[in-house]
């Protein structure tokens, strides 16, 4: 999923604002003077990556890693903009596939990613993962990190309230309409942030459009299918519906993704509809804690239930950079045992290579099964075909939610992005 984008962030800096920013706090590139001993990161892993820059510190005595972590909206305005300019950092956060701005393929067209295929790491990548990580078949991103994305239950909040997860479309209208009864709305939704918009929409797509039509990506890239003329139209309708029934807090466009962690990390919401990552953040809100991530029920027929679940993101290194050495021991650090696990653990996630020794949390298990049974679907956009699709359909997913657009006008729009080209 790619995720995380822009155009009505009320609290978000400015992209000119940002850039100053990172560059005050050391996020231009090593290519200005080549310190052998000092690395350039910028990162969207907020409150994972500070872990593993720490340990690397730790293992490379004599070596300071300088780094910035913004937003992911924030970020993709700005990467390819400093990339351009020669100003980006040694090592910087990159998408898999080719769904955003910050995606694999995106930055390494043009050239802007080192190629790491011949990095030992790059080998053990299982299929799904390689294809994402990967450009005219070379590979150009540390991906570390499998997410999934699914309903986050507070489960404290629910024996307050006498609830449990549902286990259908029609038990999960019943299951919002009793937690609004009680004052507790079921989900937080933080619209604010326009990369959220899509969270749940891609939770019932999973289930809707590929639960009966695996291929569906296929016939969209040979042009027998369209997003207008699909089962999109039947999870744009089932989220308005969600909407309308009370299934979110007032307001959606008005708070945050960090407010909406707080609503479902202190009860104040009975859970919240994200990735896998947001179990760790809400964790840090509420140390005592019981989350569990859950499938999204979108029909009535559980067999038929899939959920997304891809590729995280990983780390690419700067082609211009002059700390070469440093930048690659430092993704060859991430996806290590140690790196890794760190990653994962802090994240909430599942690693990407085998045999790292990680056991998964508890509150994983669901996500696991769906894995290890082979009932889940790439995050939707990274396979489209340019970052254009995933731009119009997050600013018109905030447009629906103003009442200043309509789920047909979306999916056209998002229709011609697709046919756009790059």
């Amino acid at each position: 999923m790619s995720t995380r984008q822009p155009t009505a962030l009320a609290a978000a800096l400015t992209a000119g604002a940002l850039l100053a920013t990172l560059a005050a706090c050391g996020g231009g590139t090593g290519a200005a003077d080549g310190d052998s001993r000092t690395l350039t990161l910028a990162s969207f892993d907020q409150g994972s990556v500070e872990d593993v820059v720490e340990a690397f510190e730790k293992a490379n005595p004599g070596v300071t890693v300088r780094y910035t972590t913004s937003g992911a909206d924030q970020y993709q305005q700005q990467i390819r903009t400093k990339l351009a300019s020669g100003t980006a950092p040694d090592v910087m956060s990159v998408w898999p596939g080719d769904g955003n701005p910050g995606a694999t393929r995106v930055l390494a067209e043009p050239g802007y990613l080192m190629d790491l295929s011949g990095r030992p790491w790059a080998a053990q990548y299982p299929p799904a993962i390689k294809s994402l990580a990967q450009y005219e078949g070379k590979t150009y991103n540390a991906i570390f990190g499998q997410n999934g994305i699914g309903a986050v239950y507070n489960q404290d909040a629910l024996d307050e309230a006498g609830l449990t997860p549902p286990g259908t479309w029609s038990e999960l209208l019943t299951f919002c309409e009793a937690a609004a009864a009680r004052g507790t709305p079921a989900f937080a939704l933080g619209n604010q942030d326009n990369w959220v918009t899509q969270i749940a929409l891609y939770a019932l797509v999973a289930t809707t459009v590929y639960g009966p039509d695996r291929d569906f990506d296929a016939k969209m890239r040979s042009g027998r299918a369209a997003f207008a003329d699909s089962p999109w139209t039947t999870a744009m309708a089932k989220y308005q519906q969600m909407d309308k029934t009370g299934c979110f807090q007032k307001n959606p466009l008005g708070t945050s993704y960090e407010a909406s962690q707080s609503l479902a990390a202190t009860g104040k919401t009975l859970g919240i509809i994200q990735g896998n990552w947001v179990i760790a953040l809400l964790k840090a809100k509420n140390p005592d804690g019981r989350f569990t991530l859950k499938v999204l029920p979108a029909t009535d027929d559980a067999d038929t239930f899939l959920m997304p679940a891809a590729a995280g993101g990983g780390y690419g290194v700067n082609a211009r950079t002059k700390n070469k050495e440093l930048a690659l021991k430092f993704v060859d650090f991430v996806m290590s045992r140690e790196g890794m696990n760190l990653f994962v653990t802090r994240q909430g996630s599942l690693p990407t290579l085998p045999d790292t020794g990680h056991r998964a949390d508890p509150s994983l298990t669901e996500l696991s099964g769906f894995i290890a049974a082979d009932r889940t679907v790439p995050f939707m956009d990274q396979l489209w075909p340019n970052p254009k699709v995933q731009q119009t359909m997050l600013s018109g997913l905030q447009e629906i939610f103003s009442g200043q657009s309509t789920p047909a006008q979306v999916l056209a729009d998002m229709d011609t992005a697709y046919r756009s080209g790059t």
